[in-house]
């Protein structure tokens, strides 16, 4: 309010001054006399001073007018002016507008118009860092391989946008299969940008599936340091890592470096099963056996596996199956009641004829397990208790059609391997393996085929052909179902 006030006196006190001079100016004699042509002309006070002011007014509109001159000629030379700055602003406006319609085209999947908008903001804008690369996404939207991978070139031709051309070119050889030359890209990718995460991915997993362990080491180094990766996978992959260098070396019968990487894997990730089996013949075949069983409890008391068995066995081969049954007392006191425990347990008293402490290992493993290999241990039981054929092929029966137990199961496509392996078989992922019961049931199992070996003779009559056809359609065997004679030697056999 106070505002407003002060600057209405002050337009007041200019108008009054104003008015104050130029009555001052009508009442003062003398003037300016202008003689032009021969004319003469004389102007009073007032009429002088109106006269300096038009005068000042035309001499700036000349100035002006032959500035715009000046600018009309520089810009019909090519020179930048006003009038040219206008211009590429109103092209500009324009370019970017197109490129704006070019990405909204591109999101809502509407690859051709991208590619027009594109081409358009091209012409205006001159911009190819950014006019390609959308070019580039709406080809591969559309399908048009051929435009996509001349533009991703066009894109490596420049500093700025090298890293985009080369991941994109990479990823149309992913598609087409070309691993070998995808690896090459993103090893320059990575190269060029050595942070960043899905390149390190991509790198890491081209290299497990060519074998390049080395280098695989190498990007799993830049993943830890560039924070992409937690320590504790670090640590389980570069075990992994050391592993498969130990089996690679192994193939290639080179003994003394397979036991130091075997060992080296075993050090940075105990609870990985097929490293501490590898540790665990390595020190044997360095006749250091205590330092096997180490390795086998410590990884045992993670995950009781058949693979850390059979391991252990290997350790003493020449004992006896009472001795071996002993020995065996170190690992199955770690976790007694695991189903591979219990399993093994009943395993080492067949071989060693115990039969119902076999039993007694075995449990309830057939009612909550239920798999074909406490089936098949239930089978040889039987034989070695003197049952008859039926029952035995009964149990054999069950086997057929029960679920195969624990398998090395990709995480990332659940396909089934019958050993471990770096890379799935399937979908070549690095690392995915883990031992589960698979939700199929279509597999042969791996963990209780040598177990059929104990299992002889054939049926001994046809009646007992007769009830082992009723034992696959009804899965279960009972004593009245079984001809007289068997239900006779049954009870002996008690």
């Amino acid at each position: 309010m106070l505002w407003s006030l002060i600057k209405i006196l002050i337009f007041v006190t200019i108008v009054a001054l104003l008015a104050i001079g130029a009555g001052y100016l009508m009442e003062s004699e003398g003037g300016v006399q202008i003689t032009l042509a021969g004319t003469e002309y004389t102007f009073g006070p007032l009429q002088s001073v109106i006269a300096a002011a038009i005068l000042v007014f035309l001499v700036w509109l000349g100035l002006k007018l032959l500035s715009l001159l000046v600018a009309t000629l520089k810009f019909l030379n090519g020179d930048e002016t006003a009038l040219s700055r206008y211009f590429d602003r109103n092209r500009e406006r324009k370019g970017y507008q197109a490129l704006s319609d070019g990405l909204l085209a591109l999101a809502s999947g509407e690859g051709k118009v991208a590619m027009s908008k594109a081409a358009k903001a091209e012409k205006y804008l001159h911009k190819p860092d950014l006019t390609n690369l959308l070019t580039a996404q709406a080809a591969e939207l559309t399908g048009d391989t051929r435009k996509a991978t001349e533009t991703y070139k066009q894109l490596i031709k420049n500093d700025t946008t090298r890293f985009v051309g080369v991941r994109g070119i990479m990823k149309q050889k992913l598609a087409e299969g070309d691993t070998k030359t995808a690896r090459k890209l993103a090893e320059k990718a990575f190269e060029l940008k050595p942070r960043h995460e899905e390149t390190q991915d991509v790198l890491l997993k081209l290299q497990a599936q060519a074998r390049d362990w080395a280098g695989a080491r190498n990007t799993l180094n830049a993943k830890l340091k560039s924070g992409s990766l937690p320590r504790d996978v670090y640590t389980r992959r570069e075990a992994v890592l050391a592993l498969s260098e130990a089996q690679d070396v192994i193939a290639d019968d080179a003994t003394i470096e397979s036991r130091e990487r075997a060992i080296e894997a075993n050090r940075l990730s105990p609870d990985l099963v097929p490293a501490a089996a590898m540790a665990a013949r390595s020190y044997i075949a360095k006749g250091k056996p205590r330092n096997a069983v180490r390795v086998l409890k410590k990884a045992w008391s993670v995950q009781p596996h058949p693979d850390l068995a059979a391991a252990f066995a290997e350790i003493e081969p020449n004992e006896t199956p009472d001795e071996r049954l002993k020995r065996f007392t170190v690992l199955t006191k770690i976790q007694p009641q695991d189903p591979e425990t219990r399993l093994v347990l009943a395993e080492l008293n067949i071989v060693a004829e115990d039969f119902p402490e076999a039993r007694r290992a075995l449990g309830d493993l057939v009612e909550t397990v239920g798999d074909a290999r406490a089936f098949t241990l239930m089978a040889a039981i039987e034989r070695g208790e003197g049952a008859s054929d039926a029952v035995v092929q009964g149990w054999l029966a069950k086997a057929l059609n029960a679920p195969r137990g624990p398998q090395w199961v990709c995480e990332s496509c659940h396909h089934l391997h019958t050993a471990w392996a770096p890379v799935c078989e399937h979908c070549e992922s690095f690392d995915t393996l883990s031992w589960q019961t698979p939700q199929t049931s279509d597999i042969n199992s791996a963990t209780g085929v040598h177990m059929l070996p104990l299992i002889v003779g054939k049926p001994e009559s046809e009646s007992d052909i007769d009830v082992f056809d009723a034992q696959v359609g009804d899965g279960d065997v009972q004593d009245g179902d079984m001809p007289p004679d068997h239900q006779d030697d049954r009870k002996d056999a008690s």
